[in-house]
């Protein structure tokens, strides 16, 4: 049994949070809401009066938070989790952020002799909730060996990208694919409507077909052909539209970065960004199909 310092229990942190309790570590949780930290007290988890404190005593910490400002301003200067921590403990950053700030930050820590991985989720707060998400982890073959168990208690898929921020660079590069291939099921089920070829019937044909992928056989974007997709409860998510295009506009960023053109990464944005103008980031992201149906 481990000591872990939780720190950020939203959607996804709170239920990895609750399975490292049900695995039998010692967690002490933070988080900038009250209701959320004393739901994993309920559990069995100790409540830390700061995030500082979550990660005072303890042999891991892993986060969970919205950006890479906040991971920058959580860990690094003399306030800091790095500088708090004892030496020996091992950082977790479950964020998806800015490769930059990724590299920084695990550059920081590992300047104070201290180990740290990049390791951003895929799998949505159902992969959360069943302990079954991909792990994607940057960082030394070291600190990954040492990380994999508290992730494999979280997780089902873990793999070690490379170095520091590649755990990012897996992520945007694979939400990115998503994100173009759900439109890209949105249009052909759109289209195949308009032309009066029933939904089930092309998801019989092509999810045998050359058009297979993951965003039609496991969420569809239509109701009916996969019962477990959001589309059959109003999409509600999952994995929401906001939650996309911010995935898809740290994928902008990064081919900036590497001066590689996304132009179909580019235009996906552009779509997601009209949900969010229209007021409709918080639906599941496969409620792209509303847009190209003209009902946002």
């Amino acid at each position: 049994m481990a000591a872990i310092g939780f720190i950020g229990l939203g959607n996804m942190g709170g239920p990895m949070a609750r399975n490292l309790v049900k695995a039998g570590h010692a967690l002490k949780v933070f988080d900038l809401s009250a209701a959320a930290a004393d739901a994993l007290v309920a559990v069995g988890a100790t409540k830390a009066a700061t995030a500082v404190d979550a990660a005072r005593d303890v042999d891991f910490v892993v986060t969970m938070l919205p950006a890479g400002e906040h991971v920058r301003s959580v860990y690094l200067g003399s306030g800091g989790l790095i500088a708090a921590a004892r030496k020996g403990t091992l950082f977790i950053d479950s964020s998806t952020i800015d490769i930059p700030s990724a590299r920084e930050t695990i550059a920081a820590a590992e300047a104070a002799g201290m180990m740290m991985v990049d390791a951003p989720v895929s799998g949505g707060v159902g992969g959360a909730e069943a302990g079954t998400l991909t792990f994607m982890v940057g960082g030394s073959g070291e600190a990954f060996a040492r990380a994999k168990p508290v992730l494999e208690k979280m997780g089902k898929n873990i793999f070690h990208a490379g170095a520091a921020g590649n755990g990012q660079v897996a992520k945007v590069c694979n939400n990115m694919i998503l994100g173009i291939s759900m439109i890209a099921v949105s249009e052909a089920f759109v289209l195949g409507e308009k032309l009066g070829l029933d939904a089930q019937i092309l998801f019989d044909i092509s999810s045998t077909a050359s058009g297979q992928c993951w965003s039609m056989t496991s969420y569809c974007p239509v109701p009916g052909p996969v019962p477990t997709s959001p589309a059959n409860r109003n999409y509600q998510p999952g994995f929401t539209a906001g939650m996309m295009l911010k995935d898809l506009r740290l994928a902008q960023d990064a081919s900036k970065m590497a001066r590689s053109p996304i132009p179909l990464g580019a235009q996906a944005a552009q779509l997601y960004a009209l949900m969010e103008a229209a007021g409709e980031e918080n639906i599941d992201f496969s409620g792209i199909i509303k847009l190209v149906r003209g009902e946002i």
